[in-house]
């Protein structure tokens, strides 16, 4: 990509960042931080090795080290209503293992969390609708077997929240790494109640609405109709899924030495280079992503890549005990009310707010979209 086309992606959604990062204050009152963590969860992930994979036994060896360091890691520190700081696991559709999978949704059964759908495709090439809605439809049911995903009111297709492994979401990155315009008409069809991709910044495949939950704005077969849309309110219900459901996206200044500021991008993004802490926390919270008309419950969702062994310091480690430390702290001492959520539950809860719901937002998050069980 040209150096034009690298600022031309950048301008496209800067503007925003910057009026919203200088302008947007958290609400005042008595606030309830919903938090959910969007895991790019890829037991195969070699760092800087492109499209190669871990073999099997070592994809094996790190979920089981997951499966038994995780729990004891977040047991002590949990919300006011009892539930730890659980991951969203975006299982990555074209590198489905059985075995893997199954233990994942053991995992969760345990009450660790969910697991969900991630895709990469169009790599090499443009994908095609009919690959994209079969390798969907096909690890869809698979995870229905596991006793994973959700259905609406219980009833009817199975639901599921979505991540594009590549960002580009509706190939919205100028056709790379996706190559599939009607791509939201898919997940629609398929049965995604919300996308959980972006923010995407710096990626290319950022769009320019951000810092909100909204309806698609544009029709589903077109190209990127997630480029604008319809905030969800109070008082109106959902009527077009798939959701598009973002993270905080802000840009801000750190000092990097002695010599003055830098300005960097606050993509909501946890890594071991850039962990969790309570400032960052402020950052979110000034985001302000909120169902219109109530102000008070404030949906921070974060993403990270658990399984790559880069991070394992910042998933596993003090870091990530010292947050939830922390964040126990803050709240003990009436900064905020903390409700750990899955991806599932947060849409629970907004769809909740969006029926004019009140009170604690942690006795929405089987709302509507309710857990299938293993047979």
């Amino acid at each position: 990509m040209g150096q034009s086309a690298k600022l031309w992606n950048t301008l496209k959604w800067l503007p925003s960042l910057l009026t919203q990062s200088l302008g947007r204050r958290p609400h005042p009152g008595p606030l309830h931080l919903i938090f959910s963590l969007a895991d790019h969860f890829e037991p195969s992930i070699v760092p800087g090795g492109g499209e190669r994979h871990a073999p099997l036994d070592e994809q094996e060896r790190r979920l089981e080290n997951w499966c038994r360091v995780y729990p004891r890691l977040v047991d002590p520190w949990r919300d006011r209503n009892g539930f730890p700081f659980r991951h969203t696991y975006f299982y990555p559709a074209e590198q489905y293992q059985r075995d893997l999978v199954q233990r994942l949704a053991e995992h969760c059964r345990a009450g660790w969390g969910e697991t969900e759908i991630q895709l990469h495709h169009g790599i090499e090439r443009p994908d095609t609708a009919q690959r994209t809605r079969q390798a969907i439809e096909e690890f869809r049911d698979a995870l229905v077997g596991h006793g994973c995903l959700s259905r609406l009111d219980g009833t009817g297709l199975a639901r599921y929240g979505f991540v594009h492994g590549n960002w580009a979401l509706a190939n919205s990155n100028r056709g790379r790494a996706c190559g599939v315009d009607n791509e939201m008409q898919i997940l629609a069809e398929t049965g995604c109640y919300a996308d959980f991709t972006l923010p995407a910044a710096p990626n290319p495949a950022q769009v320019r609405k951000i810092n909100a939950m909204y309806e698609c704005g544009l029709p589903l077969d077109q190209r990127a109709p997630h480029r604008r849309g319809r905030d969800v309110a109070r008082g109106r219900k959902v009527e077009r899924y798939p959701l598009i459901m973002q993270g905080p996206l802000l840009l801000r200044w750190r000092r990097p030495g002695k010599n003055g500021f830098a300005p960097y991008i606050e993509n909501s993004a946890l890594t071991t280079a850039n962990p969790p802490t309570l400032d960052r926390v402020q950052l979110w919270r000034q985001a302000n992503i909120h169902v219109t008309g109530q102000p008070e419950w404030v949906f921070v969702k974060l993403h990270c890549h658990g399984m790559d062994p880069r991070d394992e310091e910042g998933m596993l480690g003090e870091a990530m005990t010292r947050f939830l430390r922390e964040l126990r702290d803050a709240e003990q001492a009436g900064a905020f009310h903390v409700h750990f959520a899955t991806a599932r539950e947060m849409v629970n809860i907004l769809l909740a707010a969006c029926d004019g719901k009140e009170g604690s937002p942690g006795q929405y998050r089987d709302y509507r979209l309710r857990l299938i069980r293993a047979a």
